[in-house]
């Protein structure tokens, strides 16, 4: 081999390639977020029975159907990483409000808030959608496959739970968020926000629930954190 060769993950040569899977990998990147940022709005607007055609949707995005079929083999899929994307989101919502408390107490309160949250007003319509097509895939909001939404969210109990005496955590997280992210399914399909009653009382559940485990009692009448 001539060692006066120039290998290709070398000097300037490296340099300009790699310069170039990043810039191509933020253009894929961009593209992704609008289609699924479009096929969102497309079922928001469109109601409970909205079925968005690709056509649509990529006409919403900006984009032709070569970059939507570059991402995508088909509208499920796309709407399959919708739902994805949706879990992610309420996931990293959710650790963002419990972030704002110290005591473990505090954090499953947050958790609990966070979660029934997605019913208000601001934030149902979108739940709503993502609800609507997870039941057109075939699926729902608390679907046991890897990365759903209580799967994503029972992990953010399991920190709180250990510090608060929890021998498995894991189990007791995993059936609170089956349960908690059930009643927000009812409070969407009803057309109800949760008041901060309801709420309360469902934080009372899950701490009692998680007081029963270490034997130790019901957790109650301490006063929460300020946010």
């Amino acid at each position: 081999m001539d060692k006066n060769a120039i290998l290709p993950g070398s000097g300037l040569v490296g340099r300009i390639a790699r310069k170039a899977v990043a810039e191509r990998e933020a253009e894929y990147a961009g593209e992704i977020r609008r289609l699924l940022d479009a096929a969102l709005d497309q079922v928001r607007r469109g109601g409970p029975n909205a079925r968005p055609r690709v056509a649509d949707i990529v006409a919403a995005a900006g984009l032709s159907n070569d970059a939507f079929y570059r991402h995508f083999r088909s509208k499920d899929a796309l709407m399959a990483a919708v739902l994805a994307d949706g879990a992610e989101r309420l996931a990293d919502y959710v650790a963002h409000r419990m972030s704002k408390a110290s005591r473990p107490e505090d954090r499953v309160r947050g958790w609990v808030a966070a979660i029934l949250a997605q019913a208000d007003a601001t934030s149902a319509a979108d739940t709503r959608a993502v609800l609507c097509q997870s039941g057109a895939l075939g699926a729902d909001l608390v679907s046991g496959q890897t990365g759903s939404a209580p799967q994503r969210l029972a992990v953010l109990l399991y920190e709180p739970f250990r510090e608060l005496g929890l021998r498995d955590p894991e189990h007791c997280a995993g059936l609170l968020a089956y349960a908690i992210v059930g009643k927000l399914s009812e409070y969407l399909w009803s057309n109800i926000e949760p008041s901060s009653v309801e709420v309360e009382r469902l934080v009372d559940f899950c701490l009692s629930v998680a007081a029963a485990e270490t034997g130790k009692g019901v957790v109650k009448d301490r006063v929460p954190e300020t946010p």
